[in-house]
């Protein structure tokens, strides 16, 4: 590890991924540091992680303890010192001292620097010894200690995390989840955060929609003139839904051209004097949905079109216009105040600039689709848009992960099927990407059972065994663990579809529907 014999010190494994730790302290061995360079890496760890280079960073020591350390390898690490938390990429370089943290991954493999005392006296060894302990019980309340069941280590990864006020509205983001630290719902949003300000129109689309829930968790609905539900609700539940629903507010639960399934889409269409809010999320109408699960959205403004460009369109636009058809609901007047008198239909919807639009909308209408309608929906569609996007050459053959609440009857030829929509698109020499290895992240009984909402949970994750135990399934399934954003409990109801190499994303998808 080192060219060098004379020690100067240790690394002290603190936290291996995050587990218990006992166990890590009894796996991994404490490192030697000595004067000259040492190198770290996964030829001297015990570890078997692939994202940690073999050189993954060097320490040069020097024999009074203090060090340097680069990063080496192509992720990057943390170093935690002084409470303050330093990411470095690959080629950066830090000075450490005796009680430093060193995250090897982000929120993994966690060592703490630890400098070997040579006291000139009994009194200076008293001091040195005091105040080493004194850092090392500071850093393990930061690296090891838990805290109403998620580890600190993963509480500064989130606390450093800010969203800029300008940006909030054109990113992904969490819903916030009670029951968890604040850390853990840092930058989340909760309903009355989405739905706000003087709203003039509202569509609101779902599966499952509360209404006795919803008004007083949105002051702002009550204000909205013109409101049109989009659901999947029962005969029965809608007649309860009208027993309480608002005088303007418009029920509709689009057509199905086939004799199973529902209207599951969850949107939100929120016009405003200057322009629209756009929501696609991923939790029903109700209580549980937007408070007790892992759940999340993605929301844009978009501008009114000025008149010169009213005939101009783009990607977006048409996806949202074709899809918004497909749900067949009443049109009906509106007067917007200095704005004019309009009609709520689909090509309403073209009088929005979209041309700032920072995703493209996937759809899934249900049916049997041919011809010019197979690449219209679905992960067809996914397909096409892939096709059309360069990624640079580390997403080749990069593994997928599939991330949703509810298994269908799934078979081998529709998961190639799909994994080969996931895999489209070129790398930057004109090559294919080629297939990617598909995961399958589904939660554990043991994982329901210990969850914020215990069994009850459940009722969100919904699949029949005979779904769940296909023989061919195996290889694909990967465990639900989310300390680091602190919502291991909170069972996920989200539903995420992605390409990645290490921590680098080639794509991202947030479902509304399954």
């Amino acid at each position: 590890m080192s060219s060098s014999s004379s020690q100067v010190g240790y690394l002290v494994p603190l936290n291996q991924n995050l587990e218990d730790e006992k166990e890590e302290k009894a796996s991994i061995p404490k490192l030697p540091i000595s004067k000259g360079t040492n190198i770290l890496g996964r030829n001297n760890l015990t570890v078997s992680d692939k994202r940690l280079s073999r050189k993954h960073l060097t320490i040069t020591a020097s024999t009074d303890g203090s060090a340097n350390l680069l990063v080496e390898g192509t992720n990057p690490i943390v170093v935690n010192s002084k409470n303050k938390r330093r990411k470095l990429n690959s080629k950066e370089t830090i000075t450490i001292s005796d009680g430093d943290v060193i995250e090897l991954i982000p929120g993994h493999h966690l060592f703490k620097y630890q400098v070997l005392r040579r006291s000139s006296s009994v009194a200076d060894n008293g001091a040195h010894e005091r105040r080493r302990n004194a850092v090392t019980q500071k850093h393990d309340k930061i690296a090891v200690t838990e805290k109403h069941g998620y580890l600190q280590s993963s509480e500064e990864a989130i606390r450093d995390f800010h969203v800029a006020d300008d940006q909030i509205p054109r990113t992904f983001r969490l819903l916030r989840v009670q029951g968890l630290p604040p850390w853990a719902n840092t930058s989340c949003v909760s309903i009355s955060d989405v739905i706000q300000g003087d709203i003039l129109v509202a569509i609101l689309s779902n599966y499952m929609v509360d209404t006795d829930w919803l008004v007083p968790a949105c002051p702002a609905l009550s204000k909205v003139p013109s409101v049109l539900v989009l659901h999947g609700e029962s005969d029965e539940r809608v007649a309860c839904i009208k027993r309480s629903q608002p005088a303007n507010w418009i029920l509709h639960k689009p057509p199905l051209p086939i004799s199973f399934g529902t209207h599951h889409s969850k949107a939100m269409f929120l016009v405003y004097p200057r322009g629209i809010r756009i929501i696609v999320h991923t939790a029903n109408l109700i209580y549980v949905d937007w408070n007790n699960k892992s759940q999340g959205l993605w929301m844009q403004d978009f501008p009114w079109k000025d008149q010169n460009s009213l005939s101009k369109g783009s990607g977006f636009e048409n996806d949202l216009v074709e899809y918004l058809s497909a749900l067949k609901w009443p049109e009906f007047p509106v007067n917007l105040p200095s704005l004019g008198n309009f009609s709520i239909c689909p090509s309403f919807f073209k009088k929005f600039d979209y041309s700032d639009a920072t995703v493209r909308l996937i759809a899934s209408v249900p049916g049997y689709h041919s011809g010019n309608g197979l690449k219209k929906w679905g992960h067809m569609k996914l397909r096409s848009v892939l096709q059309e996007c360069t990624f640079d050459k580390e997403f080749k053959k990069s593994p997928l992960v599939y991330q949703f609440s509810s298994l269908g009857s799934l078979d081998e030829k529709w998961m190639v099927e799909l994994a080969s929509s996931m895999s489209a698109g070129l790398s930057e020499d004109k090559v294919p990407l080629g297939m990617g290895e598909p995961q399958i992240i589904w939660p554990t009984v043991e994982d329901v059972r210990c969850s914020l909402e215990g069994y009850a949970a459940g009722n969100a994750i919904p699949s029949p065994m005979k779904n769940v135990e296909k023989a061919f399934l195996r290889k694909y399934w990967a465990k639900w663990k989310a300390n680091h954003t602190g919502r291991t409990r909170a069972m996920p109801h989200i539903k995420t579809f992605a390409r990645y190499n290490n921590q680098n994303l080639a794509c991202l998808g947030s479902s509304s529907e399954e």
